[in-house]
C-alpha cells in the first residue's frame, strides 16, 4: 500500500518563512513607539496616584519621569490636565508616524488618561 507523503514543500516553508519575517519587521519597527506610549501612560498613572497640588508641579513631576524614561513624544505642556473631584486627571494624545519603507509609513493614534473618580 502506497501512503501518502505528508509535511512541508520547500515552496511552503519559503512562503512561510517569507511571512514571519515580514510580521518579524513589523514588529521591530512598532514595539518601540508602543514601549514609549507604555512609559508616558505609566508615567501619568504615577502622578496621578499622587494627586499633585498644581498643573505646574504635575508637569514639573511628568517632566522628571520623562527624562527618566526617554519619553520624547510627549512634553509635559502636551499633558492636558484637569480635576474631577479632589482628584486631579491627567491625559495626553499624540499621533506617531512610523516609517516602515521608503516611501511607507504608518499613522498609531496614542491617547491615556489617568485619575479622576
Amino acid at each position: 500500500m502506497k501512503s501518502a507523503q505528508r509535511g512541508l514543500s520547500l515552496i511552503g516553508l519559503i512562503f512561510i518563512l517569507f511571512i514571519v519575517i515580514v510580521l518579524a519587521l513589523f514588529s521591530f519597527k512598532l514595539i518601540p513607539s508602543f514601549l514609549e506610549y507604555r512609559a508616558a501612560k505609566n508615567a501619568i498613572e504615577a502622578i496621578a496616584a499622587q494627586n499633585p497640588a498644581s498643573p505646574l508641579e504635575a508637569r514639573k513631576l511628568f517632566d522628571a519621569r520623562a527624562s527618566i524614561d526617554d519619553i520624547n513624544s510627549v512634553k509635559p505642556e502636551d499633558l492636558e490636565i484637569s480635576k474631577d473631584g479632589n482628584q486631579m486627571v491627567l491625559g495626553f494624545a499624540y499621533r506617531k508616524e512610523v516609517p516602515l519603507f521608503t516611501g511607507v509609513g504608518l499613522y498609531i493614534d496614542y491617547r491615556a488618561r489617568a485619575g479622576g473618580q
